[in-house]
């Protein structure tokens, strides 16, 4: 996790940088507290759209007592408060979770929590509450929130150094999204790094990685027969299974190969 901030530290330094370069040395408490504005608005802008996206509705303790009592314990297990529940219609199996330590929320499919087991759904119950306890959600935000300054960065470079003609203008947001594009890339293999730190937290957790393989094993196939899911792309990189297939999908995947990830819990 140092590594993964020094690096994404870097980055934004750098944009600093160049800002302060551009616009002179009083422009960093500005970089800074707009840096801090839009990476909170993103958080929760975020938080309410993934909720929403899918309709997710408070879980009833009442009537999934058994599910509420797992996560109790899971999270004292892990330190951390017990998350809010939700249940949502994804129209395919999957599980989620958003927010931080002392106000994260768990979502669940309906769907999910028909196909699996009750040791495979604590195994995918763990598997989100190590997200949260690993302040994972918090880290995606700010490495998008990064990557858009720098290609923010990169596209002033253009434009100042530049004509400031048309053709700098088009030149500057082709490669303001190459540059953003570029450091996604690291914040994606951040992602994916997560995912398996995320598996190997439940796997602990629960004693065991088996019934989060199975969970995983019996995701994918669910997939692969659903029909359409509700779930859109951005809160798709948050749930539990994601595609990946070719190398190129591979490289810009927010999810590592469910294969590799079973492999890993079974070891």
């Amino acid at each position: 996790m140092a590594f993964v901030g020094a690096v994404l530290a870097a980055f934004y330094l750098v944009a600093v940088g160049i800002a302060m370069v551009l616009f002179g040395p009083g422009v960093w408490p500005i970089a800074v507290v707009g840096s801090v504005l839009l990476v909170g608005f993103q958080y929760k802008v975020g938080k309410w759209a993934a909720l929403r996206s899918v309709g997710a509705e408070a879980l009833s303790e009442e009537q999934y007592p058994q599910i509420h009592q797992q996560v109790r314990q899971l999270s004292r297990d892990m330190g951390i408060e017990k998350p809010e529940l939700k249940v949502a219609r994804m129209g395919v199996p999957n599980a989620f979770a958003v927010g931080r330590k002392g106000a994260g929320v768990v979502v669940i499919s309906a769907e999910l929590m028909q196909l699996l087991d009750d040791d495979e759904l604590e195994g995918v119950l763990a598997h989100e509450l190590a997200h949260i306890a690993n302040r994972d959600v918090v880290t995606m935000v700010i490495g998008q929130g990064i990557a858009s300054i720098v290609g923010v960065a990169a596209q002033f470079i253009v434009l100042v150094t530049g004509d400031n003609d048309i053709a700098d203008f088009f030149l500057a947001i082709v490669v303001g999204n190459l540059v953003q594009f570029m450091v996604m890339l690291f914040v994606l293999a951040i992602s994916r790094y997560r995912e398996y730190v995320a598996d190997a937290d439940a796997k602990d957790a629960i004693g065991g990685g088996d019934p989060l393989a199975r969970a995983l094993e019996k995701i994918s196939s669910g997939n692969e027969r659903a029909g359409e899911s509700a779930v859109d792309d951005q809160v798709s990189a948050l749930c539990i299974f994601g595609r990946s297939g070719s190398l190129v999908s591979k490289l810009v995947s927010t999810h590592p190969p469910t294969e590799e990830r079973i492999r890993r819990l079974r070891e």
